[in-house]
């Protein structure tokens, strides 16, 4: 991996550092033993699937997760050998890639797995699969009393090996009592197929089900391996379990402030002039607007962090800019700083733009899209990925 030093207008700031401390704080809660798989999907939840995938790869992640074939042939052509989880479908003719690029899918039905077996045949290997089962989620999976039977299927296959079984918990990140019957309802169900499994004679390889939820609230569920996703980038799953997740943000949106100008009482800011001034003010503009994925929900319902002090947002967002109210005077300056989430103790995050919007982090800080630089800062070293 090399890095080049570049400097730009609007970066995110990506704190691997953070990053190695939270994949630690998962690693206390599962114990030494257990495996993890770490979800680089979406570009790593938009931090940047490779430079994440080789921090988590040397913090201690055993497996890596991918949505997307490209998402894994993107790994394996920067080096990347460590076994990856294809957690979503292929398509037919994406297999062929697939078993090339030696990408481990999940497996519900005996359809896909003969396309596999053959495809993995093609390629001259024999591929790992996990057979997936669905206890609830209702996405994919065979069902439960089902697996025994793809089990043995899969084995009959050529090219094929199962080295693990997977299910996935729909309701893990809640406290509400419903949803803890249906977690464990769901883990009951997956350790009883798992089982069935083992009573046909066939070995279920590495049994995994945990995601960020159950490693937090559901010690049963670790099983041989974890995946947990948002955690490592440093949120709960939900808002409900902030206080017992003590991660930190890897991704800071950090911009500077391009032009000041002094608006009259009574001037209007942005589309629609929906913010009037109500007095004297001075008003920065900064070049971050929705189309690098800051939201345009959160106009009027912001603020940044500018000199360690927090300024509101005024008026709509734009797609390349967004204004802040400095006030009626301050000591800000053109070029100045502006930490605009997942900053140093004061600015606000992912996680409170989210709960803004009525959606979750994971929707941030993955649109925060390819326009914006990424700067990876490791014991105060910062790098750009190429």
């Amino acid at each position: 991996m090399s890095y080049i030093h570049t400097m730009g207008k609007t970066r995110a700031l990506i704190h691997l550092d953070r990053f190695a401390r939270n994949l630690e704080h998962v690693r206390s809660r599962i114990g030494a033993n257990r495996l993890i798989c770490m979800p680089v999907k979406a570009d790593a939840y938009g931090h940047g699937a490779i430079p994440i995938a080789e921090a988590g790869l040397r913090g201690g992640a055993a497996f890596l997760g991918v949505s997307r074939i490209q998402e894994g042939l993107e790994l394996r052509k920067a080096g990347i050998t460590a076994p990856i989880v294809l957690l979503s479908l292929p398509l037919p003719e994406e297999l062929d890639e697939m078993a090339e690029g030696s990408l481990t899918p999940f497996v519900s039905d005996k359809e896909f797995a003969q396309r596999a077996d053959a495809a993995a045949s093609k390629a001259g290997i024999i591929l790992p699969v996990h057979i997936k089962i669905d206890t609830g989620m209702g996405r994919l999976g065979c069902r439960p009393e089902d697996a025994p039977e793809l089990a043995c299927f899969i084995a009959s296959m050529k090219s094929l090996v199962c080295t693990g079984t997977a299910t996935h918990l729909s309701s893990a990140d809640s406290l509400a009592e419903a949803d803890r019957i249906t977690t464990q309802k769901q883990l009951r169900c997956f350790k009883s197929a798992v089982e069935g499994i083992k009573q046909a004679g066939m070995d279920p390889g590495i049994v995994h089900a945990a995601n960020s939820g159950a490693v937090l609230l559901h010690k049963d569920a670790y099983l041989d391996m974890v995946r947990p996703g948002i955690l490592l980038y440093g949120y709960p799953p939900s808002a409900e379990l902030k206080d017992l997740a003590p991660v930190e943000p890897v991704m800071e949106l950090e911009t500077v402030l391009v032009f000041l100008k002094k608006v009259k009482k009574g001037e209007s800011i942005s589309y629609g002039g929906t913010w009037t001034a109500p007095e004297d003010r001075v008003i920065g503009t900064l070049p971050v607007g929705y189309g690098d994925g800051l939201p345009r929900g959160i106009s009027g319902n912001f603020q940044v962090l500018i000199q360690g002090k927090p300024y509101p947002l005024v008026g709509r967002i734009c797609m390349d800019h967004c204004m802040v109210d400095l006030g009626s005077g301050s000591s800000i300056k053109r070029w100045d700083t502006v930490t605009v989430f997942g900053g140093n103790e004061g600015a606000l995050d992912a996680g409170d733009i989210a709960s803004r919007i009525h959606t979750i982090p994971y929707e941030i800080t993955c649109n925060i899209n390819k326009r914006v630089q990424r700067v990876y800062i490791d014991k105060g070293r910062e790098s750009n990925f190429s």
